[in-house]
């Protein structure tokens, strides 16, 4: 059955067009063609392709890594698309042995049933450096081991995608370079590392960092540090841009200088789709107040952040281009995972969509 969608400015992934329609048929994207007047008017807007987020803790109530993990799961990636992410990697935080291996044992089923949205997962620690801990239980970080190496291999051969966030300090550049070549995304993060240990894991192979500026060693004129190494590297950077984890000026100058290699992730937790103002990580309270989710000593704890509104703050208040903004938010994280048929609007893609206002608010999210 073939669907047709106009009416509005299209995002193809690179630029935002007008006076085209977008042609679905079978939930794939069987073209572009000219708007003729024919199809389902949207009346305006603009539409895109969904959202990407290769970071996402929790949502909808559900925080992975506590109570049955296929049942948070579902509850992710159901809030989250709701949300318009309709590709997403739940995110494991440093966590310990057992609940890391259901966490992937789920994943691995999860994927078997088709989950809707589900992409894989990122599992974030626990091969971290205590000083750079954050939210992170720091009596839960440790360094990597073969037995670590063992699952990691196998959990990629099973999953869909498979991202580990871990810290030079914490994993050799030999284990990088093992995992990389099995296939895994890794990012460097949370860590203290000086620039030179910081390129050493970018040549045994990690490929992306995960939210620049955050836990991690900064840029100085003398000690460049993680941040300095990122972003003179050729690696994918992760951001959060909600103007509380990165403000405007570092933010604005990330864009500048990593350009197609910057993408946007939420790091969003169990409130995320609901009008919870507190939860619990590892036994700790985490507070809901203005924007901002923290531990009871300030530390920020997640970002409180949707895609749409990230996508509004990356246009309205740092100032970047629309199209850059939602390519940050679609096409560059599922070109990072490899997923080539997500993350635009283009022959052969899936047609999974988000119908945005001329205020980039989300007004709704189409399957084809």
């Amino acid at each position: 059955m073939q669907q047709i969608w106009r009416g509005a400015r299209v995002f193809d992934g690179w630029c935002l067009r007008d006076g085209v329609a977008v042609v679905v048929e079978g939930g794939r994207i069987a073209g572009l063609r000219a708007d003729d007047g024919q199809g389902e008017d949207l009346g305006g807007g603009i539409l895109a392709p969904g959202f990407i987020d290769l970071q996402v803790n929790g949502g909808g109530g559900a925080l992975l890594g506590q109570g049955d993990p296929d049942d948070a799961l579902r509850r992710i990636c159901a809030a989250h698309r709701g949300l318009g992410t309709t590709g997403l990697l739940p995110t494991l935080i440093t966590a310990d042995p057992a609940t890391t291996e259901a966490v992937i044992a789920a994943g691995i089923r999860g994927a078997r049933a088709g989950l809707p949205g589900f992409l894989g997962l990122h599992l974030e620690g626990p091969h971290l450096d205590p000083r750079r801990h954050g939210a992170h239980d720091p009596a839960l970080i440790r360094p990597m081991t073969d037995g670590d190496l063992a699952l990691l291999r196998q959990a990629a051969r099973a999953l869909p995608a498979l991202m580990v966030t871990l810290a030079p300090e914490a994993a050799t550049p030999g284990q990088i370079a093992t995992l990389a070549e099995s296939g895994i995304l890794i990012a460097i993060g949370h860590s203290d590392a000086p620039e030179s240990a910081a390129r050493a894991a970018f040549e045994a192979g990690a490929g992306a960092v995960t939210h620049l500026y955050n836990a991690m060693s900064p840029l100085s004129h003398r000690a460049p540090g993680l941040v300095g190494a990122a972003l003179d590297s050729g690696v994918g950077l992760g951001i959060i841009p909600d103007g509380i984890h990165v403000a405007r000026t570092p933010f604005r100058l990330a864009a500048r200088l990593a350009g197609e290699r910057l993408f946007a992730v939420t790091d969003a937790m169990a409130v995320a789709g609901t009008d919870l103002t507190r939860f619990t990580l590892n036994g700790r309270d985490i507070h809901r107040r203005d924007g901002r989710l923290t531990l009871a000593d300030g530390t920020l704890a997640g970002a409180d952040i949707s895609m749409p509104e990230a996508l509004r703050w990356m246009i309205h208040e740092a100032g970047l281009d629309p199209s850059e903004a939602l390519a940050m938010t679609t096409r560059r994280p599922a070109a990072l995972l490899g997923r080539h048929d997500r993350g635009v609007i283009a022959e052969g893609a899936r047609a999974e969509m988000v119908h945005l206002s001329d205020g980039f608010g989300l007004l709704a999210v189409i399957d084809g």
